[in-house]
């Protein structure tokens, strides 16, 4: 009799054990707009937390091979806050100038597409000095999977040192200006916000902007975004957040968006949109030339 006692205990047990586990909801996912909406973190580090995702990784087809002819531009080697060494593409100006433009990679890394924009803005923009940054120190990704790990060796401190190293490198009189896509979008803003009173213009395609406001009153020049409608990485409710920061800090965002998905312009892209790509170019280097 005992016995049974016992058995019709612990059957009673298991069954609630079971059924609180069918009435329990599933966890929800969180969607991107969250990392915005559901956090008041520092932007960089859910970022990374973002791009180490496989939906992430699943937004980027791999960059299409390209070689660099001809290189104008040379290893440029300067030493990061942090006390280690950094390095970028650097282009120095034919005349003397306190103009700087960093460029800043996709989370490919400093690759000879990278190195190719950067001559590209050399040229068209003339009286500039361009560093394009080696967020990874040397480290180039031709797959999604050796992009993720590359995202995870580095930290935010480390980017922070790289930028900050770079802005003595260019010196306390130089004019800072910003530019780079998705991942580096993201830098170009954070780049110019480190820069200070030295940040003359800031260019981003896409990339997680700042959603701190107070952080965003800090800012010391006007921004240029352009951002895909069919983006999910920045979603389009992500940009409408980010137009509303912008003018709540006071500050100037011109934020132009196309009828394209995630990357639609970065150079490392073999589906990239050519007619937003064209027309996003020309208004960039419009936006820079101004502030020249």
């Amino acid at each position: 009799m005992k016995n049974f006692f016992l058995l019709a205990i612990l059957a009673f047990t298991t069954a609630a054990f079971f059924s609180y586990r069918e009435k329990r909801p599933a966890p929800t996912l969180l969607s991107p707009e969250c990392y915005v909406a559901c956090y008041n973190g520092d932007i960089r580090d859910q970022f990374r937390a973002e791009a180490n995702t496989p939906e992430f990784a699943a937004l980027h087809l791999a960059p299409k091979p390209y070689t660099l002819e001809n290189p104008t531009g040379t290893t440029l080697n300067f030493p990061a806050a942090d006390g280690k060494t950094a390095s970028g593409y650097f282009i120095k100006s034919k005349k003397k100038t306190n103009n700087w433009i960093f460029v800043i990679q996709e989370w490919w890394g400093l690759n000879d597409h990278i190195k190719r924009e950067a001559e590209t803005l050399a040229a068209e923009l003339g009286n500039v000095n361009v560093l394009a940054l080696d967020m990874y120190d040397g480290g180039v990704a031709a797959t999604a999977d050796s992009a993720m790990k590359l995202m995870r060796s580095t930290t935010t401190e480390r980017l922070e040192a790289i930028v900050k190293g770079a802005l003595q490198e260019a010196g306390p009189k130089a004019k800072i200006f910003t530019i780079g896509w998705c991942f580096g979008g993201m830098w170009s803003l954070q780049s110019s916000l480190l820069a200070g009173k030295q940040a003359a213009g800031c260019v981003m395609y896409y990339g997680r902007p700042e959603n701190n406001v107070e952080k965003l009153k800090g800012l010391n020049c006007d921004v240029i975004g352009f951002f895909g409608n069919l983006d999910r990485s920045p979603s389009p409710a992500v940009v409408k957040q980010f137009e509303a920061d912008m003018q709540a800090a006071g500050k100037n965002l011109d934020a132009n968006k196309y009828e394209a998905g995630h990357g639609f312009s970065n150079p490392s892209n073999p589906a990239f949109n050519q007619e937003a790509t064209a027309d996003a170019h020309a208004k960039a280097i419009a936006f820079l030339k101004k502030r020249l």
